[in-house]
């Protein structure tokens, strides 16, 4: 039995998984805010409970919104700031009395969809996470690739590529750089570029609707985020050139993406023609969880 546990920012999610694959129980809870000790506590507890009830122990694996340091083991570049500057694995390790993997979270998700789920035919895989924040995670022969500081796939605080006069001036972003990529293709960006151009703001999936019944405001705002995200994962596919691109987190839902990113992304790809698929996820919002599971793979 493999179990696999996405350490969220909101929920806590755990999900155990037969040898083939199929799911055997899952549950979710909250995740203690700004409280180590207690999310420390919530794992090791969801972890115990499940065990009981399936009669059995597993393997553990966990995705975190972050990545360890290889140098101190300690978490680092965590949105779930509690989490910043602790041994987390160690003290998982310590009260459980075993070893867990530990992953970013945007490498479960890509390792998930890799194995089993959108990308499952490919030899090279990149995850992409277009949520809250942007991340992204790497896959190649159904291995995830860390690299050596632990960030590989990070494209989210890379600089957009080819910043036109829409895109100025460049956004501050909470890294304390400027024009990061995350700074204008996660939900948040999105609605923020359609305030900033009509002074009205809207969530995202309220942008798509109105565009959809034919709001050219609203239709605008989609246009110069597809332009965007296209030039973005250019610049990932001139150095990786992965068969396929599986798209997760909120924004994945927007249909459009799948029907025009292929021309916002070839007109920037070295080639003489584009050929990497771009994909909505198999598992939607388990993927990460799977992932975590698979970890154990």
């Amino acid at each position: 039995m493999r179990i696999g546990i996405d350490l969220g920012g909101s929920k806590i999610e755990i999900l155990a998984l037969a040898p083939e694959g199929t799911a055997l129980l899952r549950q979710r809870i909250a995740t203690p805010q700004a409280d180590y000790a207690a999310t420390v506590d919530a794992i090791c507890k969801l972890i115990n409970e499940l065990e009981n009830t399936c009669q059995q122990r597993g393997s553990i694996g966990l995705g975190i919104p972050g990545s360890e340091s290889p140098g101190t083991g300690l978490i680092k570049n965590a949105n779930s700031t509690c989490l910043i500057g602790r041994p987390l694995r160690h003290d998982l390790q310590t009260r459980l009395g075993r070893e867990i993997r530990l992953a970013n979270d945007a490498n479960c998700f890509a390792l998930s969809e890799a194995i089993d789920g959108s990308g499952g035919d490919a030899a090279t895989v990149f995850g992409v996470i277009l949520g809250t924040g942007v991340g992204g995670g790497i896959v190649i022969n159904r291995q995830v690739l860390v690299g050596a500081q632990a960030i590989a796939g990070e494209w989210g605080h890379n600089p957009l590529p080819l910043p036109d006069d829409y895109d100025l001036p460049l956004p501050e972003c909470y890294c304390g750089r400027r024009g990061c990529i995350e700074t204008y293709l996660s939900g948040p960006a999105l609605s923020q570029d359609h305030l900033r151009h009509t002074g009205q703001f809207l969530p995202p999936e309220a942008i798509d609707t109105a565009a959809n019944k034919g709001d050219s405001a609203c239709e605008a705002t989609l246009q110069r985020y597809e332009k965007r995200l296209g030039r973005a994962l250019a610049g990932v596919i001139n150095i990786l050139d992965p068969e396929i691109i599986v798209l997760g987190g909120g924004l994945s839902k927007l249909q459009r993406l799948y029907r025009n990113l292929p021309k916002y992304c070839g007109q920037h790809v070295f080639s003489d023609n584009f050929c990497t698929s771009i994909l909505p996820p198999t598992h939607g919002d388990s993927s990460g969880v799977r992932g975590a599971a698979w970890l154990w793979d």
